[in-house]
């Protein structure tokens, strides 16, 4: 979809791109849901939009790389789960995007964080659990209108949450041998596929499509990265000697015990989305649970993002996450890396979001201050260049969903002068 937005000038703020060195005084400049321009010599044209940010930080808004809000409802029950197909241990060809509830309160609750991109992705019941997708987190009339990419990744998991539905089911997989066994013949099948359909296609015979196996072919072929929900490090070992044998795309999700192999994690530079944070031991995975362990694996060269893997911990606690991973010693740049640019590229999104450039979305956050201090709010957050976000009079108000029906673009009141 197009999208159409005024010409914006965000003046005299502190410009943190994320992806350069921070700019006293600097200014953003947007149109048509892209940035123009981003420094400290910008030539605001007449008729622009102009916002003050004056006294303010300006970033671009954060990004969530594991979450499964819209296909896990938030205070809807069994009626708004639909995060885990656990009917066959693989589900390769079920799709998020299918699922997501845009109305959502988890999207409300983004935006007062923040947050203006989410990969929803389905849950850990399966081995294999279904296609991920990327999306804004506001703007849409239909999630089709907020897609950035709806091929970013397939979920997998290891450890104990698939060995527990299917042992309960008493069927395989029902240990961590199992699992293992699950991913090894899906993949060998999809080889297998890739094979017959290729040699169906240089002998022009008809061929018929298995969407499961397709998927898995797109993952084999790099299109794809394999999204591995895993904890402990025996599980992350088994993660990575899965790679090797299918030369996929890795990228760890959660990493619980990453610190304990996190030498060969950045050696062979795979990424971890770790998280969530704020949770108690629930199970024996994750005994070893602690923000120290992420430091760890910063520490050692690993490229990391930070998840609430929201609704497990509400998506607008994801700024607080990285404020206390800097408490135990993260960088500040890099825990700011961890919710912008480092997710965007883990997952190929980095040509649309991630940081504040000319050229990509024009998803832009006005905070008071420093985001990093627990003190700070998001005041106005712009999405593809729309205002959809503004905290005034003591709340967050939300441009809601009912404005769009009636209109094809976002609008909102000009708003001259100081926020």
């Amino acid at each position: 979809m197009t999208k159409s937005s005024p010409l914006t000038a965000i003046i005299h703020g502190t410009v943190v791109p994320v992806a350069g060195p921070p700019l006293e005084h600097g200014t953003v400049l947007f149109e048509n849901g892209r940035i123009l321009a981003v420094g400290t010599d910008v030539t605001i044209p007449g008729g622009a939009r102009v916002v003050d940010a004056a006294g303010r930080w300006v970033l671009p808004g954060f990004v969530e790389a594991h979450g499964h809000v819209g296909i896990h409802e938030e205070a809807n029950g069994p009626a708004g789960n639909d995060t885990n197909e656990m009917t066959n241990p693989n589900t390769a060809a079920v799709r998020a995007i299918d699922a997501i509830d845009i109305d959502d309160e988890g999207f409300r609750d983004a935006l007062s964080g923040g947050i203006t991109s989410i990969v929803v992705k389905p849950g850990s019941g399966n081995p294999i659990g279904g296609q991920t997708v990327a999306i804004k987190t506001w703007g849409g009339r239909t999630i089709d209108e907020q897609v950035i990419s709806d091929a970013v990744s397939v979920k997998s998991a290891l450890g104990e949450n698939p060995k527990r539905v299917y042992g309960e089911k008493k069927q395989t997989p029902s240990t961590r041998l199992g699992v293992a066994l699950v991913l090894r013949e899906a993949f060998v099948a999809a080889q297998d596929y890739r094979a017959a359909r290729d040699h169906a296609a240089a002998e022009s015979k008809p061929f018929t499509r298995d969407l499961t196996k397709e998927t898995l072919v797109r993952v084999l072929e790099g299109e794809l990265a394999w999204d591995q929900h895993t904890h402990r490090h025996d599980d992350i070992a088994t993660a990575l000697r899965l790679a090797d044998e299918f030369g996929y795309r890795l990228v760890i999700n959660h990493g619980t015990e990453g610190h304990k192999l996190a030498d060969v994690l950045a050696e062979r530079d795979v990424p971890v989305i770790y998280g969530p944070m704020f949770t108690s031991r629930s199970k024996v995975e994750l005994r070893d649970r602690g923000i120290p362990n992420l430091v760890a694996m910063a520490a050692a060269g690993v490229r990391v993002a930070i998840t609430t893997d929201a609704p497990v911990v509400p998506i607008n606690f994801l700024v607080h996450q990285a404020s206390f991973a800097v408490k135990e010693g993260l960088p500040r740049q890099t825990a700011l890396e961890a919710i912008t640019v480092n997710p965007a590229s883990f997952l190929r999104l980095d040509d649309r979001v991630g940081a504040l450039r000319e050229g990509l979305d024009a998803d832009v956050v006005i905070w008071s201050g420093d985001p990093l201090d627990v003190n700070s709010r998001a005041e106005l957050v712009f999405i593809d260049g729309a205002e959809v976000y503004r905290w005034e009079n003591g709340h967050g108000a939300v441009v809601e969903r009912s404005s769009r029906f009636a209109s094809a673009t976002v609008t909102s009141e000009p708003a001259e002068g100081r926020l």
